[in-house]
């Protein structure tokens, strides 16, 4: 329930989406024949090496930009995350390469909005929305776009303190949302023990 899960999640839901969609490579110094097409390679927080990023693509990097917690009183605790999904691919062609980057950024968009969910846990907020932009300029034959998405994740709850110092389990009996999750074998919905 971290965002670190949530960053890992996203790989293994990219890696999957993107594992058929076969893009270009540049040609390298040392390479002996022309480098085969290959699934972009997929990065969380930064791109190793990042001075180099341009000769790892095609490649999508995915970055947490912000996150917050709200937890109202009497309410249900909230939690949500934005991420910046950065998308980059080569291409000789311009109008292959742009249409490449394209089609990568929408067979992501397109499998992000039909699943709804990754890891179980994490739900893309279609409310906020799904922001996509793609830059208008190519940089030595390599192209790039980026996605914003935000994600709902589970809240963190509170515990009772007082309940954990004496052996009992964390559960804040004054917490709405747990109302009914259950309730202690000889407690009433207060916590407190009955005879």
């Amino acid at each position: 329930m971290t965002k670190v899960i949530l960053l890992d999640c996203l790989k293994d839901f990219t890696e999957d989406t993107v594992k058929d969609l076969l893009l270009p490579v540049e040609y390298q110094k040392g390479d002996k024949e022309p480098p085969a097409p290959r699934a972009a390679a997929v990065y969380r927080t930064h791109i190793p090496d990042g001075r180099a990023s341009d000769k790892r693509a095609p490649y999508i990097l995915h970055q947490i930009l912000t996150g917050k917690d709200v937890q109202p009183p009497g309410q249900h605790p909230e939690a949500a995350a934005v991420v910046r999904s950065i998308f980059c691919v080569y291409h000789q062609d311009k109008q292959e390469g742009g249409l490449a980057l394209l089609n990568l950024m929408e067979q992501m968009r397109i499998s992000l909005l039909s699943q709804g969910w990754i890891g179980k846990q994490f739900q893309l907020d279609t409310q906020s929305g799904m922001e996509c932009l793609v830059y208008p300029e190519e940089k030595d034959h390599f192209f790039a776009g980026e996605m914003i998405t935000v994600w709902r994740m589970p809240p963190v709850t509170r515990i009772d303190v007082a309940r954990v110092v004496h052996g009992m389990p964390p559960y804040d009996p004054k917490a709405r949302h747990l109302e009914e999750t259950f309730k202690l074998k000889g407690s009433d919905e207060n916590g407190k023990e009955n005879d």
